[in-house]
């Protein structure tokens, strides 16, 4: 594939087929332009880098939703400025929260009851995690207590970085939904701690 031998339309027709190489034509000639515009609202560039991911990954899961779409760079644009200001939202959520923290006496906070929910809730995680396939496991057990980024897990084990960011996905949504199943409904402070 030639590199700007396709419109923006034409690409998102062919990521909706599954296309890998138009999604990789795609990838390389927004990030440029995207990254820059998610730092600058961020203001961190692990966050833009993250950000970017994102929306890629958006991207792919809604594939077959492309085709719909008339202004695919708006598209994009749209969502990297819905995920740095979700971010931003997340952010001072989290820092009000570490602030109210911060202020509690430690045993006020860590009563036997949150001590005894946040046990049940780490346990119940693991319950979640060990019934994901073997390879689903393994992805998400690198991700989380390795902290080995998506391309590095690829590399790692002989796979597609695509092929682990929908494995992630997959996998935090059966464990999300087991947690539900199981009466768990995660305040936000929790599921960053959780990392999920």
């Amino acid at each position: 594939m030639h590199a700007h031998s396709y419109s923006d339309k034409e690409l998102f027709r062919l990521i909706s087929e599954g296309d890998e190489n138009a999604f990789r034509q795609l990838f390389h000639q927004y990030v440029p332009q995207l990254e820059p515009l998610a730092r600058h609202i961020t203001k961190t560039d692990a966050v833009a880098e993250d950000i970017i991911q994102e929306t890629f990954l958006k991207l792919w899961i809604s594939r077959d939703k492309l085709p719909a779409i008339e202004n695919p760079r708006s598209w994009l644009l749209k969502i990297v400025f819905h995920q740095s200001f979700s971010y931003l939202r997340r952010q001072a959520v989290h820092d009000k929260a570490i602030d109210k923290l911060s202020a509690t006496e430690e045993q006020e906070l860590f009563t036997p009851e949150t001590n005894l929910a946040y046990t049940t809730m780490v346990k119940l995680i693991g319950e979640a995690v060990a019934q994901l396939p073997p390879q689903a496991k393994r992805i998400y057990l690198l991700s989380r207590e390795k902290g080995m980024k998506i391309p590095e897990i690829a590399k790692e084990l002989s796979l597609s970085p695509n092929t682990v960011k929908n494995s992630l996905v997959r996998s935090l949504q059966a464990i999300r939904n087991y947690l539900q199943q199981a009466g768990h409904l995660l305040p936000l402070l929790l599921l960053w701690l959780l990392g999920l």
